[in-house]
């Protein structure tokens, strides 16, 4: 199974002009990567991931997954976005399990697995409002597993969290991305976080969002971030910003 992106062009119109947002990308995800989206706001990396979820299908161009054109939702494409938007007036496993019944054993067995490894055991009955944001938002990330998505999409899903949860929620997500082989894209505003977590990394430059440089991060898991390797890859993302004259990386939502 693999991904293919072929974006000829994605505007919005913006008062009585027309912005070019995407223009001319390519990529081909392999079964089982970890792609991380970095780049400037205003280069479309929201935009391109909900592209491939299916939630923005005014473009031209084409995205398939597993040989199937992309023309809307589905539980195919698993999303979380940036808020865990979870339902509070449900407990954590019943917003795992959502529309599904947990008196189906099937569904109590899946939800069970998921609670284990986003490691929420002892939580299962807890309001949202009764647990911490770095929790609610694995709450999200179990819920869209547990629908066996081909392709899991994350939307900056930590970035208003701290540094020490978000560095936990970091080595989480590897964790079950190790555990399910399931293909994930992430977008995110932190050259760390894509470096830690991705298998690759997809460059954006912005007006319009074009593929800047596609980086192959070759390091093993877990990752240690005061390595020479780990430096190394990192120089080389720097590197590829500087051609932009992109100076400063942590402002704004992009597009």
């Amino acid at each position: 199974m693999s991904i293919q992106i072929q974006i000829d062009e994605k505007s919005f119109q913006i008062e009585q002009e027309r912005k070019l947002v995407l223009d001319e990308i390519e990529l081909t995800i392999q079964k089982g990567d970890f792609l991380t989206i970095i780049g400037p706001s205003g280069c479309g990396k929201s935009t391109l991931l909900k592209i491939v979820a299916g939630l923005d299908t005014e473009y031209r161009g084409t995205v398939l997954v597993n040989d199937r054109q992309i023309i809307k939702p589905g539980i195919a494409q698993g999303f979380i976005f940036q808020e865990h938007r979870l339902f509070p007036w449900m407990t954590v496993e019943q917003n795992i399990a959502a529309e599904l019944s947990l008196k189906d054993p099937e569904v109590r067995r899946k939800v069970d697995e998921m609670i284990e490894i986003v490691r929420l055991k002892g939580y299962e009955k807890a309001y949202p409002s009764e647990i911490s944001g770095g929790m609610s938002q694995r709450v999200a990330i179990a819920r869209a597993l547990i629908r066996e998505p081909e392709v899991l999409l994350l939307d900056e899903p930590f970035g208003a969290l701290d540094a020490f949860t978000r560095q936990h929620l970091q080595d989480v997500l590897v964790e079950i991305w190790q555990r399910k082989h399931i293909t994930m894209l992430l977008v995110t505003h932190d050259i760390d976080e894509a470096i830690y977590l991705g298998t690759d990394i997809a460059i954006l430059r912005a007006n319009p969002g074009q593929l800047q440089k596609l980086v192959h991060v070759g390091l093993s898991y877990p990752r240690v971030k005061i390595s020479p390797s780990y430096q190394q890859v990192r120089q080389q993302v720097l590197q590829e910003f500087e051609k932009t004259d992109i100076q400063h990386y942590n402002d704004g939502d992009g597009i």
